[in-house]
């Protein structure tokens, strides 16, 4: 009996921790780009967060710097919150990022400067808005061939 409790106390632990969000809260003082940007926090730490679910054009692509000044117009210098369940490979935390109850991931999207990153997201919200981008031609979608981000760093290597 003893071992089952044990058992079940270790299984609902895994299940919280793989369902758990995190939220941070701060402001943005920095832009990397169409899809990072560093937030302090609590004691001036500072947090480098990326958009998770959406790529935006690397900055030496067409929309890379239209995307970051996107970006910046939405969040730079305000008080945003992130949710978010890990970390990337780099350090950064990955997040959905809201200001004022709006998703800036949807917004970068619905404005055509990112595109839905199928690879690691399966919403078909965010799939939705890229096909509605894509057919009104808005933002990087106005291009009649645009690159995706992941293929433009494969042909840079």
């Amino acid at each position: 009996m003893k071992n089952c409790i044990n058992i079940l106390l270790c299984w609902i632990f895994t299940i919280s921790t793989i369902y758990a969000q995190s939220v941070i809260t701060g402001k943005v003082v920095k832009i990397a780009d169409g899809d990072t940007f560093t937030m302090l926090v609590e004691q001036n730490q500072q947090v480098k967060i990326r958009l998770n679910s959406i790529d935006c054009p690397e900055s030496k692509q067409d929309f890379g710097q239209q995307a970051k000044q996107y970006l910046s117009k939405l969040v730079f210098g305000k008080v945003v919150s992130v949710s978010y369940k890990n970390k990337d490979r780099y350090g950064r935390v990955l997040g959905t990022v809201y200001i004022d109850n709006v998703n800036v991931n949807e917004e970068m999207i619905k404005a055509g400067m990112a595109w839905h990153y199928k690879q690691y997201d399966k919403s078909t919200k965010l799939a939705d808005m890229e096909t509605t981008a894509r057919q009104n031609r808005i933002g990087l979608w106005s291009h009649s061939d645009p690159i995706a981000p992941w293929n433009f760093r494969k042909k840079k290597k």
